[in-house]
């Protein structure tokens, strides 16, 4: 602020201090007269006291804003008077980074400099000796959010190649019966050669004979008692990943129910292969189609389930790039996993991890069929104990219609 302002200010709060007193002896008056006069004071004298009370809240507030004024501005200039007095002492100073004495006897020499009053001195002194404070994570572990990234990793492969290639059928009963011819009826030449000598000779005869295979629904399933705190807290929702887990589960356990059931099969012969060999495997592959051919008669479909360790073996005999008279479309590592991953022979090869180790079946469609029925998820509140038991089960069962239409494939010299 200039000094004619300040003078200015000055003046005007003398000014209205005088004005102040002034009217405070005016009210004082006023009071005296009715005081002596042993009475009350009258309405005009009441009327003069109001507006005098009244012009002196002015007169203070004025005289308050004049201070507060004054204030700001002498603290607003000596605010800036050191700022300007930091602004020339950094111009002036170095910046020498940290500092280093390269002896004990440097350090005392700046010690007894900065005594005597080396400014240079002191300033090393003093930055030698500051000391920041490293704040860390580790500090502050009140605010540092622990997050959790994306779904639940859970390394599960829910697929079912072989039941879903078979079709699953309905499941109504928890006993059935599927017919199955076992003698046929007989056609064969009228006599010894059918011929014209041989009319009126009785032809044969030969009755159809049917029976029946039973089939009997198992149940599979599993569940948990999860606590009601652990769905209502948990992120992701640790009810739905329990759901999918037990639904995967069930996956796993229906392929290899039907794994299983392709490894009882006991009737046919097993063909053997040259684990190094195409030519050996694809024999073996068209060996294995004929015998499922003459068990089955033509019904349903050829196709080839192996085991994981299986088609590592024959994945290299049959290369996706080959010449065009080899055996089979090829595989391909990077399409490795369940389901059909090629053909040999023309025959779809499926993937299974529901088989054993070595385990693979060439085997007809006609010769095995699966039933099922899904129940899926169940859930009961328990109360007492604020918990919630979630369950998943289903009935599936592997019927195999004809042994000999399932043909093993083993590795042999």
């Amino acid at each position: 602020m200039s000094g004619t302002n300040v003078h200015a200010n000055d003046a005007m709060v003398r000014r209205l201090e005088t004005e102040f007193r002034e009217k405070e002896t005016f009210a004082n008056s006023i009071i005296a007269r009715a005081q002596d006069a042993e009475r009350d004071l009258t309405e005009d004298e009441k009327g003069l006291l109001k507006e005098t009370r009244g012009r002196m809240s002015q007169i203070k507030d004025q005289i308050g804003d004049l201070e507060d004024l004054a204030r700001v501005s002498f603290e607003t200039q000596n605010r800036a008077n050191q700022v300007d007095r930091a602004i020339s002492e950094m111009r002036g100073r170095r910046d020498n980074g940290p500092v280093e004495y390269r002896s004990a006897g440097a350090y005392a020499l700046d010690m007894y400099h900065a005594h005597l009053g080396s400014r240079e001195a002191a300033e090393r002194i003093e930055v030698y000796h500051r000391t920041a404070a490293h704040q860390k994570t580790s500090d502050n572990l009140g605010v540092i959010p622990e997050p959790i990234v994306g779904e639940v990793v859970n390394f599960i492969d829910s697929a079912r190649p072989i039941v879903a290639a078979l079709g699953p059928k309905p499941l109504t009963n928890a006993t059935w019966y599927r017919p199955k011819v076992t003698q046929h009826t007989s056609v064969d030449k009228q006599g010894s050669a059918g011929a014209a000598a041989d009319q009126k000779t009785e032809l044969v005869s030969q009755k159809m004979t049917i029976t029946r295979l039973t089939g009997n629904a198992k149940t599979f399933g599993g569940y948990v008692n999860v606590a009601k705190q652990n769905i209502d807290f948990s992120q992701p929702s640790i009810l739905d990943a329990i759901i999918n887990d037990l639904a995967s589960q069930y996956a796993i356990d229906t392929e290899a129910e039907v794994g299983a059931a392709l490894a009882a099969a006991s009737d046919a012969t097993p063909e053997s292969y040259d684990a190094s060999s195409q030519t050996s495997v694809a024999a073996a592959v068209w060996g294995a189609a004929s015998k499922a051919y003459t068990a089955t008669r033509g019904q349903g479909r050829l196709l080839l389930a192996v085991a994981p360790d299986v088609l590592s073996v024959f994945g290299p005999l049959f290369a996706p790039y080959g010449p065009f008279n080899q055996q089979g479309t090829g595989f391909m590592a990077g399409n490795f996993g369940q389901g059909p991953v090629g053909t040999i022979s023309g025959v779809p090869v499926l993937m299974s991890a529901g088989l054993g180790a070595g385990e693979a079946f060439l085997f007809s469609s006609a010769a095995i069929e699966v039933y099922e029925q899904r129940v899926g998820v169940l859930q009961v509140t328990e109360p007492s104990v604020l918990g919630v038991q979630v369950a998943y089960a289903g009935y599936f069962t592997a019927l195999e219609i004809q042994d000999s239409g399932i043909i093993p494939l083993e590795a042999g010299s």
